[in-house]
């Protein structure tokens, strides 16, 4: 089962849910996956269980491909208070996925000399799948931002007028709800576009704080349940409508170098990730850029990422905020 938000034709927010047998239904009562979740939990029940319950209720069909088509899909989870979504993610944690990585911070054959990139690998490979019971070494780990910079699926990526680059990263994503006790719940996962500054990156790794701090894009549907151990999917970027590159990326733990639950240990060990009613968007990391094939993406270039078991594709435009100086005064 899948699940996404959108507004209906008459701009009315909605849920709707692809079911298993390829329908889709609007969610009665619900206009918010953040309502449906907390109420799952209130009843201890399956969400998708509460979904059927309520699409038998008399939910009416929609076409999701016509409703992405006219600009009507929104962020597939959010929360009514931006400020109270947060947005992070974790580095290297797919195999592979130092090639790239290097490629910014060169790494050489002797261990004495190798970047930072690559001894943050090297122990995710050897201690980022514990076994049951017990905690694994802990990832690179980054901050994005707040539900602010999060674009719906077909809105513009606006990269800032400061930025040396805007480049996509097709990745996995965990969306995740806190409930009243404390006890954070994964709703689902996502396909994602972490959207980073590489070029800023490269310049010194020091930058990667920076070059993180960007806008970003979910979506459009949640896939409920566990993920796959083995996931395929498709990263390309258009330019006037025809492809520039495109690549397949892998994910699942299969081709990943941590397990997702040492994954959301290491996120969730802090308590101020605990707080109740916050929303979570973790990235998970990737293995595949265009930007380590020499791309540099331009205004008006089209991301798309996607992967079968997500249903629809995520796609945005890039786009650049006009040059402008902060000025900060004094009171």
């Amino acid at each position: 089962m899948r699940l996404c938000q959108l507004e209906t034709e008459s701009g009315a927010r909605a849920v709707a849910a692809t079911l298993d047998d390829g329908s889709a239904l609007l969610v009665p009562n619900f206009t918010r996956i953040y309502d449906l979740a907390m109420a799952a939990i209130a009843a201890k029940r399956p969400l998708a269980d509460l979904v059927v319950e309520c699409c038998r209720q008399g939910g009416n069909e929609i076409d999701l491909a016509v409703a992405y088509a006219r600009g009507r899909m929104l962020t597939p989870i959010d929360h009514e208070d931006p400020a109270h979504l947060h947005v992070t993610g974790t580095g290297l944690t797919h195999l592979g996925s130092a090639e790239g990585r290097d490629k910014m911070h060169r790494d050489v054959a002797d261990p004495s000399k190798q970047t930072d990139s690559m001894r943050m690998f090297r122990k995710g490979l050897e201690g980022g799948k514990p076994v049951l019971g017990q905690i694994g070494v802990q990832p690179e780990w980054f901050y994005k931002g707040d539900g602010s910079i999060v674009a719906a699926p077909g809105e513009a990526l606006v990269s800032p007028s400061f930025a040396l680059d805007g480049g996509e990263e097709p990745e996995i994503v965990g969306l995740y709800v806190v409930a009243p006790d404390g006890t954070p719940w994964r709703v689902g996962h996502a396909l994602g576009n972490e959207f980073s500054d590489h070029v800023m990156e490269r310049e010194n790794y020091l930058y990667l704080a920076h070059s993180k701090l960007r806008a970003c894009s979910i979506g459009p549907e949640i896939l409920l349940g566990e993920l796959a151990p083995h996931v395929e999917g498709v990263s390309r970027i258009l330019r006037d409508g025809q492809a520039i590159w495109e690549k397949p990326f892998l994910s699942g733990e299969s081709n990943m170098s941590h397990a997702l639950r040492n994954l959301e240990h290491h996120h969730f060990k802090y308590r101020r990730f605990r707080r109740p009613g916050d929303v979570h968007v973790h990235f998970f990391g990737t293995a595949t850029l265009s930007f380590s094939d020499g791309i540099r993406a331009r205004e008006g270039d089209v991301f798309e990422v996607s992967a079968a078991p997500f249903g629809l594709p995520l796609r945005n435009i890039l786009a650049r905020e006009p040059v402008s100086e902060v000025t900060v005064r004094a009171l």
